[in-house]
Parts: C-alpha cells; structure tokens; sequence
C-alpha cells in the first residue's frame, strides 16, 4: 500500500484514495468519503472481514468494495482515532493533532475489535474529560473536523449540581442579544450529558425570551404551501424513465426556487453579503431541498410522488445497471426517512435546522467567517432552547435531531454522484419501502412533520 510520502506530495489528493482532498481530517489530508467512513468505523466500533488477502486496492472507484482494507489503510497512513470527539458530533477534539504512528500490533487489535471491547470494559464516566476544557467543540455542521471556540462548557462532576441545560448568561448576551438578568447555569456539553440526563427528573421551564421571537422570524421565512408541481398519473398508465426524470427535474426546479425565495426573507438577509449568500446556496441547496423532502413536503413526496413511480416500471438492463453507490444512497435515504418519522420534526424544529445547515461557515470562498459563525451558533441555542423547553420530557431529542444534519450533507453530496439514468429506479426503490413502512405503522398524521406533537419514545 501507499505510504505517506508516496502521496503527502500533492496537498489536494486524499491520503486513502486518492479522491479530491478537502483538508486535514483526523490528522491527515483527506476527502469527505474517507473522513466519515473512518469516523463511523470508531464511533460504531465496526469490525471488518476481507474477502482476499487484506491488500485490496483503494481509489475513489473501488474504496467501498472492501470496508476492511479501507479502514486498514486509514490506520496505516495516520488517522488519529483519539481526534474523533467521543460523543460522535462534527469538530474535531485537537485541530493540532497530526498524524500517528501506530504499531502493527495496535492496528490489529482495532481491527480485530479487541480494543472496542476493551473499553467497553472500563467503567463510563457521566461527565466528559473531568473539565479538561481541550475538548471544547463548536456546534459544526459537519464539513469540518476543525476546532471552533465551545458555546458550551463540558462540565466536571463537581458541577454537577449545576446542570439544567440552560445558557450562560455569558454566551446568551453574545449570541442572542439577551439582557442578563439571572445567574443561568453552565450548559453541559451536547453529548455528555446524555448518559446522564436520565438521573434527572425534567425541569419545567419558559422559554427565553429572545428564543420566541427568533423562532418565529424563521417559521415566517418558510413558504409551507403544499407543493404545486402536479404529481397525479391515471389509473393503468405506465410511466417511463423519461417522464418520471422529466417529473423529478419539475420538482427539483420548484424546490430550489423555493429555497432562493426564502433566503431573501431570511432575518439576517441584510446581514451578510449577495456574494456570501451565493456561495453558501450554492454549496447546500441539494441539502436544503432533501431536508425539505424529509420535513414539511414529506406527505407529498412519500404520498403523491410515490404513487407515481410506483406506475413505474423499470428494464432489467436499468435493474441490472444500478451502481453500488445507488444502493448506499438507497438505504441510507430509507434510514433517514425512518428517522424523520420517528422524531416528528416540527414547524420550528424544521425552520432552526435549515438555518443551521445554511449557515455553514465551513464553505470555502466565504468573506464573513466570523458573522456566519456567530449567526450558526445563535439559531443552534435557540433550537436547543426551544426543543428543551417544548419536549422536558425527551433529553435526548435535541441531540438526536441535530445529529441527522451532517447525514444529510452526506447523503446530498452522495445524491450528487449518482447517474441521472439511475435517479427513476433510485427514487422508486426509496419510495416504495417508506410508503411500505408508513402502511404498516399508520399514524393518522403526517408521516414526518406535525406542528405541535411529540415524538414517539426513543
């Protein structure tokens, strides 16, 4: 296999595959593709098997045929498993660390998953790192495992008397504008208090007072009029491919004309530059859309639209034709579905998202990093604020809500790749298995978006 100075030569090639870098992940130059697969191999403490002789090619064509040596060639080029943030969310533990250099014996052991078994002996720790303020992350969306200054504060278990999820006053006057008029207690680290926050009997409490207004401001942006785009086929006709991909270009056509006209009723439309808003609508409307789909158009699109392409039939040559990459996108679309489904996202929940995932201040090309940033973390705490204040009894549903961003910057960057010819089939399968689900678990409701309801248990 490759070794560091075979290919550290070009800084835009991707240390594992060779695929378009886009910067220093975990420690060593890579692209998207090889960045998430290393993080969810840790996260999930996935163990592997090759079927050959464990030195499989790796390129950006063949590096899905074998997770095993994927994996295998990530430890052995440098990637740091320790740079991976314990709790699984984007930003990086150490933007500082840099390669290791690990032993063969070490590198069997992960593979092998002694090591995962290993910790999962030692006993868990309710509070993360003991204060060690090292791992003071931002609330990234996900495209970089750079280190951002913390708007949360990890917490000791000396404090533990203080946790409540509430802001500091100082970061609520920072981000919010909010006058400070009450001592609020730390707010614990997204995921370190996730353990734990079952000990705790849920606190009733209001809503702060700059959350509402904000909430609001982005649920007005929202055009939430079902889509017009006509999606109704007689009964006993057969689409083809051609009308069911003319059909897919009509809908993709209005969503995005729906995106540009909610950017210029965005609150902070004034607030950043024609230039900004271009770039960064240009790098996430493909996710803008999709979470749509999966939100308040999600009764259209897994009702009407599914019907349709049920009426499609395809050729064995386009069965036959479809990409490994297609069958990613497939699975990883139904999981997301089931998902959405299970959270029930509300009309609020939808609007702070999207701004979240908008507002990335990782995009390259950008002239105001540190405004965007700002206005990032200020819909982060009001969407935090909201979700804590209207669902007391569901710790966990903020951090399970914010967690299907970056799967959607995945999946949309994955959508991207995929042949147009295969978009028919794709959306056929996709389709199909979630209306398949929503029969068999009927709810009465909308199948992912109500305004006001609660999610099931998790």
């Amino acid at each position: 296999m490759d070794t560091w100075e075979d290919v550290a030569a070009d800084p835009r090639v991707c240390l594992i595959c060779g695929d378009r870098a886009t910067g220093l992940h975990y420690g060593i130059i890579s692209c998207e593709g090889c960045k998430g697969f290393f993080k969810r191999s840790i996260c999930n403490k996935r163990v592997y098997r090759c079927s050959r002789d464990k030195n499989c090619e790796m390129s950006r064509k063949q590096r899905n045929r074998c997770q095993y040596c994927r994996l295998l060639k990530c430890l052995q080029m440098g990637m740091n498993r320790k740079a991976i943030r314990e709790d699984g969310m984007p930003g990086g533990r150490n933007k500082s660390i840099g390669p290791v250099q690990i032993t063969d014996e070490e590198i069997e052991r992960i593979m092998s998953g002694q090591e995962f078994k290993e910790e999962a002996s030692l006993p868990e720790h309710t509070w993360s790192n003991n204060g060690d303020s090292s791992d003071h992350s931002s609330p990234s969306n996900g495209a970089s495992e750079g280190n951002q200054p913390s708007p949360a504060s990890t917490l000791s278990s000396n404090r533990s008397v203080e946790m409540n999820g509430g802001y500091t006053a100082a970061l609520r006057d920072q981000y919010m504008n909010t006058p400070m008029n009450t001592p609020y207690q730390l707010l614990p680290h997204l995921f370190s208090y996730h353990a734990q926050s079952g000990l705790l009997a849920p606190q009733p409490r209001s809503l702060y007072p700059q959350s509402h207004p904000l909430v609001l401001q982005l649920v007005a942006a929202e055009d939430l009029a079902p889509l017009t785009t006509p999606m109704l086929i007689e009964d006993g006709y057969k689409v083809t491919q051609v009308e069911l991909f003319a059909l897919l270009c009509r809908l993709a056509d209005e969503l995005l004309f729906r995106q540009i006209s909610w950017i210029k009723k965005l609150p902070f439309f004034c607030e950043l530059s024609i230039e900004d808003y271009t770039c960064l609508l240009s790098s996430t409307w493909q996710e803008l859309i999709l979470l749509s789909c999966l939100t308040i158009y999600s009764a259209q699109i897994f009702g009407d639209l599914a019907d349709v392409t049920a009426k499609y039939t395809p050729s064995e040559d386009e069965m036959q034709g479809f990409s490994e990459n297609g069958m990613e996108v497939m699975e990883r679309l139904i999981y997301l579905f089931r998902k959405f489904h299970q959270l029930k996202v509300s009309n609020e929940e939808y609007a702070c998202m999207k701004a979240i995932n908008f507002l990335n201040q990782d995009i390259r090309g950008l002239t105001n990093v540190s405004q965007l940033e700002q206005l990032n973390k200020r819909y982060w705490y009001v969407c935090q604020d909201y979700t804590e204040y209207k669902y007391p009894h569901q710790p966990k549903r903020f951090p399970e809500i914010m967690m299907c961003l970056p799967e959607i910057r995945f999946m949309a960057g994955k959508l991207v790749n995929v042949p147009l010819e295969q978009l028919p089939l794709l959306f056929k399968a996709v389709l199909h298995s979630c209306k398949s689900s929503l029969i068999s678990y009927r709810t009465g409701s909308s199948p992912c978006l109500t305004s006001t309801g609660t999610s099931p248990g998790n």
